[in-house]
């Protein structure tokens, strides 16, 4: 575990990666209801481009900061949506899904990602996303969506956002991982 004062909240990576964080989640919960229809199989929620994102953010964070800039992150995130999704009158079944698959897709990524922390990142990465995308996707889509979508809808939604968050979350980490070798260099 790192709680190093030295890499703490005081550092500026830290910080602009939990605001990160918190404006992808947010950018994800105002589009959360456009979808666009996949060639063969799937609805996309324009949310998913956003928080597909929060993944790797997320894990960043953990690498950044440590243990302790998570829970600051995911605590700061569904504080912040919370509170704009009530300033702005968003239904309370989306609030409730959002806070709901935040807290438990984000806090089961980040002890699995901690259970695998003596092991590359890129292990990491790819261990604690294949237990937060599907549970983050599943969970979110059957609170909001229930009874408002078709069960065909729903099989769509979550299908979608299965394949995008993990293309997405891998292209991205793909991109901070050469930004960072590139720096080094």
């Amino acid at each position: 575990m790192n709680h190093s004062p030295a890499r703490g909240l005081l550092a500026p990576l830290p910080l602009l990666l939990i605001a990160l964080y918190a404006l992808s989640i947010l950018l994800a919960n105002l589009t959360l209801n456009t979808f666009i229809p996949l060639p063969v199989f799937g609805l996309l929620s324009v949310g998913t481009i956003f928080f597909a994102a929060v993944f790797t953010l997320r894990d960043r964070i953990h690498r950044a900061g440590g243990l302790n800039a998570v829970y600051i992150a995911i605590g700061a995130a569904l504080l912040v949506n919370t509170v704009f999704a009530l300033v702005t009158g968003t239904e309370w079944r989306f609030i409730g899904a959002s806070f709901l698959a935040i807290l438990v897709g984000e806090l089961a990524d980040t002890a699995v990602y901690q259970r695998f922390i003596r092991r590359s990142w890129w292990t990491r990465v790819l261990a604690s996303n294949a237990v937060s995308v599907p549970l983050d996707s599943i969970l979110f889509t059957l609170l909001a969506f229930w009874g408002i979508k078709t069960n065909n809808e729903i099989l769509q939604i979550i299908f979608a956002d299965i394949v995008a968050k993990y293309l997405i979350a891998a292209l991205f980490a793909f991109r901070l991982r050469h930004a960072a070798r590139s720096a080094a260099a």
